[in-house]
């Protein structure tokens, strides 16, 4: 199952870059109101998401049962993704998961199955990786729907 998602994975990072770099900045900026993520914001959380899951792929492998969690729209305002260049953000999201896709090829087998606690629920490893990359292609497609 783990090749499968960083197969995945791998092929996002191949593919969706290029495509986002052509939206432009103007329509990377665009808040569809005042409430609602620009597509760089929607970018910026899964920046947010790859560092809480980084956070979770390796404290999960050595302490016992970590509590991860974040409010996503504090780390979007603090964040400030809205007052960033398009392109850095695109560019810092590729690496950041270039990277991430490094980290979950060497988690040992074994470490697999350790658990995390996410909210109230207790999580594997193995399952995090799986929803992130699920969780990733959800607000992609949020972002080339509008």
């Amino acid at each position: 199952m783990i090749e499968k998602v960083i197969n995945r994975l791998n092929d996002i990072i191949d593919k969706v870059p290029d495509i986002l770099t052509e939206i432009g900045e103007d329509k990377m900026s665009v808040k569809p109101s005042p409430n609602k993520w620009s597509k760089k914001e929607i970018i910026g959380h899964l920046i947010d998401s790859a560092t809480n899951n980084h956070q979770r792929f390796i404290r999960g492998q050595f302490e016992t049962i970590p509590e991860i969690r974040y409010d996503q729209n504090k780390w979007i305002e603090y964040s400030f993704y809205q007052q960033i260049d398009s392109n850095q953000i695109i560019l810092f999201w590729t690496i950041y998961n270039k990277q991430l896709i490094e980290i979950i090829k060497r988690i040992p087998t074994e470490h697999l199955q350790r658990q995390i606690k996410v909210g109230e629920n207790l999580l594997t490893i193995e399952f995090l990786i799986a929803d992130y990359v699920e969780h990733l292609e959800h607000h992609l497609k949020q972002v080339f729907n509008y």
